[in-house]
């Protein structure tokens, strides 16, 4: 793991039903970090949202959001009521999203790092990145793992396409396919293709509710035991 930031902060062992002991320092002294990425539109907010419905009984989660003018992700964030309010913070990163998560990280690194010391109780920090294209994939400076989403909707044969975010990402999200149907989109080929270029996993989701995101909240779940033990 890379990390160039000796903070050290608790963490708490879950074990496998959800039980909570008491806080024990994680190997890198610091909660997991995961980045997600994507176009425009593609469900990340609502993917991250599902997340933490899911998981915040069992985790203590924290959540950064970045967009470019605005605040707009965190306050939906908010409103839906997915983690208290104070476990959200928002970036406004004034410049393109993969500049912000990839070439110069210091906003999203010092948001995460004061609210991961803020909290002191975090097991696993969600960084969202704004709308982007193809190439925009997080600093491993910034994240320890990263999901890229995409949409159905969004045409096919973007999988085929390619790019570093659907090539290098950890999990790979092929999101929204409740709509392929109307718009002539074949999901089996989506896999397929995207399969094909890279070696991690592929899932399917619908996010109509949140039960649909369980596959991503088991890889989650699957990270954070990993990085505890």
């Amino acid at each position: 793991m890379e990390d160039d930031h000796d903070h050290q902060h608790p963490h708490e062992h879950v074990h496998e039903h959800g039980a909570v002991e008491h806080p024990v320092p994680a190997p890198t002294g610091r909660p997991i970090r995961i980045g997600v990425g994507g176009p425009v539109g593609s469900g990340k907010t609502t993917l991250v949202g599902a997340l933490c419905e899911l998981l915040r009984d069992e985790l203590s989660i924290a959540v950064v959001t970045n967009d470019i003018f605005t605040t707009e992700d965190a306050e939906a964030l908010r409103e839906r009521g997915v983690l208290p309010t104070d476990r959200i913070v928002a970036v406004e990163t004034g410049c393109c999203p993969h500049t912000a998560i990839r070439d110069d990280i210091a906003a999203n690194l010092d948001a995460v790092e004061q609210l991961e010391a803020r909290l002191g109780d975090v097991q696993l920090s969600l960084v969202e990145s704004g709308g982007d294209n193809l190439t925009a994939v997080f600093s491993k400076g910034l994240v320890d793992r990263q999901v890229f989403v995409l949409d159905t909707a969004g045409g096919d044969d973007v999988p085929r396409k390619g790019g570093p975010g659907v090539a290098t990402a950890d999990l790979l999200v092929i999101n929204k396919v409740d709509l392929a149907r109307y718009v002539g989109a074949d999901v089996d080929r989506m896999v397929a293709d995207a399969s094909a270029r890279r070696t991690g996993p592929v899932v399917t989701t619908s996010l109509v509710d949140t039960a649909g995101a369980e596959a991503v909240a088991e890889w989650v779940r699957s990270l954070v035991r990993e990085w505890q033990r």
